[in-house]
């Protein structure tokens, strides 16, 4: 039985009222939020999250950080670190896209470690299988990429990235049309090169009532990839992006017919003045399901810094109704993340969703702000750490070059506008 089914019947999960407390929302509200499908709380039905979220409309806008090993790069105790640091950081999911030789195993080491919700892209590892034992991803089986899935179920996975949407007539559009970088989504290159070899429909949109069928046995909550985001800003908004929208918005109805949750996936690469219109179509055609979105990055011009350009596009994508930011880190484009970059992506994306959250007027998003800003009128360095969002780096880079008077910084010593107005207001007898 899915959780959609439990509050169906009028039973509420035991961690539902915790989640209400948390984001300061009636727990009648998260109720009716997930039977709507306009939020979700994935977590599987084989186990207990310690830290499980709900994702979606009038909640705080939450974070997924990726992890993974590659063929180049298969350190497990180096991933599982970065899961550590991702939920220290703030990161309220992660996601596997391991693609390394021991997927299975650490599949199974992640979802052990995490306290959050775990998701995976298991076409990776149909990609890896079929290799190993068809020599090519073309000569896979359409019931191994099932088989796949129903693994991930059963190792614990809460939620799954399938690319339901990339269907023949979407792939005959995105040739007709042409783009400068094609398509970028590994998962949906990988369907697109079977589904022409083959000269077959998608089977995970032909066997789409399958795919419900596992995702209800495990409660996985489907995150319906977008296998032609655009990878560059001359490509976003196509037509190829948002024929696969409409797709998923009919796929996205027959899942919650199913007592499916799900959300869908979006952009990219999407040039400011283009995001709030991205927003609306989705919230449109999907029938306001949860947005998960990868960045958008507004520029492609800055690697080494993609995570700042992901924040960027994420503050005013989520002000615009996404609920799920993926981060980005300083290596994407580039290499496998180091755990630093993982640190820095989670808190990059952190910033952009507490900005939204603030603009959207999400219940307790300015508390913390007016907290730091009356530490500040007070000169209380250590009271400004406790608030701020990465207290450590407060704490070292004022101890990195100490002022002479304790009270002040080195930015303005005895010239400190705080100290000189509120001395001046003390000698009016003005009180603020």
């Amino acid at each position: 039985m899915t959780l959609i089914d439990k509050l169906k019947r009028g039973e509420i999960p035991s961690h539902l009222p915790a989640i209400a407390v948390r984001e300061q929302r009636d727990p009648q509200v998260v109720v009716d939020r997930l039977l709507s499908g306009r939020a979700v709380m994935p977590q599987n039905s084989g186990k207990t999250l310690p830290q499980p979220v709900v994702i979606g409309e009038g909640f705080r806008t939450k974070i997924n950080a990726n992890i993974g090993t590659s063929p180049d790069h298969d350190h497990q105790a180096e991933e599982l670190k970065k899961i550590d640091v991702a939920v220290a950081a703030g990161a309220d999911a992660v996601m596997d896209l391991s693609t390394g030789a021991r997927i299975r195993d650490t599949r199974r080491r992640v979802i052990a470690k995490s306290l959050v919700a775990v998701g995976t892209v298991p076409i990776y590892e149909a990609a890896v299988r079929a290799r190993d034992r068809y020599k090519a991803f073309v000569n896979m089986p359409v019931d191994d990429l099932f088989d796949v899935i129903r693994d991930h179920g059963a190792d614990g996975v809460d939620f799954i990235t399938v690319h339901c949407g990339a269907t023949r007539a979407v792939v005959e559009m995105l040739a007709r049309q042409g783009r400068v970088m094609d398509m970028v989504s590994r998962g949906g290159s990988l369907l697109v090169e079977w589904m022409i070899y083959n000269d077959r429909e998608n089977p995970l949109f032909e066997h789409y009532d399958r795919l419900l069928e596992i995702a209800r046995e495990f409660d996985m909550t489907l995150s319906l990839g977008d296998g032609f985001r655009p990878g560059c800003l001359a490509d976003a908004t196509d037509r190829a992006q948002i024929g696969e929208l409409m797709v998923l918005g009919d796929l996205t109805s027959r899942a919650r017919e199913a007592g499916v949750q799900v959300m869908i996936e979006g952009p990219g690469h999407v040039p400011l003045h283009q995001i709030e219109e991205n927003m609306k179509i989705e919230k449109s055609l999907c029938e306001g399901a949860p947005f998960y979105v990868l960045g958008p990055l507004v520029t492609d011009i800055a690697p080494g810094y993609d995570h700042i350009t992901a924040a960027i596009g994420g503050a005013l994508a989520a002000m615009h109704g996404a609920d799920f930011l993926c981060y980005v880190t300083p290596a994407e484009h580039l290499r496998l993340p180091t755990v630093e970059d993982v640190r820095q992506g989670v808190i990059a994306s952190r910033i952009a969703a507490h900005a939204a959250d603030i603009a959207k007027g999400i219940p307790g998003a300015m508390e913390a702000d007016l907290a730091i800003s009356r530490a500040r009128k007070a000169l209380d360095w250590e009271e400004q750490a406790r608030h701020a969002i990465d207290p450590e780096l407060v704490r070292r880079m004022r101890s990195e070059r100490p002022p002479r008077d304790e009270n002040l910084c080195t930015m303005c010593g005895e010239f400190c506008a705080i100290r000189a107005s509120s001395e001046a207001y003390r000698l009016l007898n003005i009180k603020k």
